[in-house]
């Protein structure tokens, strides 16, 4: 079971991802924004830092951190309550700056619980994040405690010129790239769950190696996490981390394993780029069930995340178990029994 709440906190901008390398006549153009960075990345961080402290440790010893390491994420919180953090809202919960509503089940189909003067407004899901104490309550519970939040950060496009040595003119190859700067509040930091800690400091953190604040957050069996985490599964949950599931060459939107249930009904969004950095050499690209995914099974599983074997995940590559791959937690849906 995870034991630590690891906190990051940027100190400046950070950087989601790299646009393509651009000419000095053709300055437009911009790559998909990737962030917060995933939980492989603060996985490789941990690995990382133990081989640096210990360089002359028994191999085993490092197999053994390498076998026993599962962390997952990324979440966000307030940085004075980090225990009480944010995670992706069930696709069920419907809350807008226009209203609330929820999907519910009747006759295996899924149906909007709103009433007729209220589908006239068009109520859309305009937050995306739930922080953990609302975790099951109701959507109008949700909207009075204002417990659910917009994204924190913010991106800003920024120009990158890289210049001669002799001169002081731009590279005519790979002379000027666009970076998406990201910018998070100075109350928020980013949160990742461990079985291990990370010793608090400053490190490089992510592919562009900006300074960031970690610290290590100890969690005890009372903490609300560690019992929604045990709480086992039985027809219907939704993910918290996004979902690999298939193989290299194919993704699908459950795992493929004979024991696990079959899927009834889903909600869902479109499936995500996702890719991962192992022994300094990127993995293959794959797509993920996006986070806030939710699942009707056919029977009760009867088994929280972590119970499940990990002959449910994908075998390809490192265990996407270890990296918090499609975590998920129990979620009442009305209509399911």
């Amino acid at each position: 079971m995870f034991k630590y709440i690891i906190t990051v906190q940027p100190l400046g901008l950070m950087y989601g991802s790299s646009g393509g390398f651009l000419s000095p006549e053709n300055l437009v153009g911009c790559s998909r924004a990737k962030f917060p960075p995933d939980a492989a990345t603060l996985s490789g961080l941990i690995l990382s830092y133990e081989r640096y402290i210990n360089p002359n440790q028994d191999s085993s010893v490092s197999k053994t951190l390498d076998k026993n390491l599962h962390v997952a994420g990324p979440f966000w919180a307030k940085e004075k309550s980090p225990k009480t953090f944010y995670v992706p809202i069930a696709w069920t919960k419907i809350i807008g700056d226009k209203g609330i509503d929820e999907w519910i089940v009747k006759d295996d189909k899924w149906y909007r619980n709103e009433d007729e003067a209220k589908q006239q407004q068009e109520i859309e899901a305009e937050y995306n994040w739930l922080r953990i104490n609302d975790w099951d309550k109701p959507v109008k519970t949700i909207r009075s405690n204002k417990s659910m939040e917009k994204n924190p950060w913010q991106f800003v496009p920024m120009l990158h010129p890289r210049m001669k040595y002799e001169e002081r003119h731009v590279k005519e190859e790979d002379g000027l790239f666009l970076e998406y700067a990201v910018q998070m509040p100075d109350d928020a930091c980013l949160v990742y769950l461990s079985t291990h800690p990370l010793e608090s400091g400053w490190y490089k953190f992510g592919g562009e190696n900006h300074v960031v604040e970690i610290n290590s957050i100890e969690l005890s069996e009372s903490d609300l996490i560690i019992k929604l985490l045990k709480k086992q599964i039985q027809k219907s949950f939704a993910l918290i981390t996004p979902a690999v599931w298939g193989s290299n060459r194919l993704s699908f939107r459950n795992p493929q394993h004979p024991d696990f249930p079959t899927t009834k009904l889903m909600l869902t969004d479109k499936a995500i780029p996702y890719r991962y950095r192992t022994q300094g050499r990127l993995g293959r690209g794959r797509y993920a069930v996006s986070a806030g995914s939710v699942y009707v099974l056919e029977k009760p599983l009867n088994k929280s995340w972590w119970e499940w074997p990990e002959a449910w995940f994908p075998k390809e590559g490192i265990s996407l178990q270890k990296v918090g791959s499609g975590l998920c937690l129990p979620l009442d849906i009305q209509g399911v029994a």
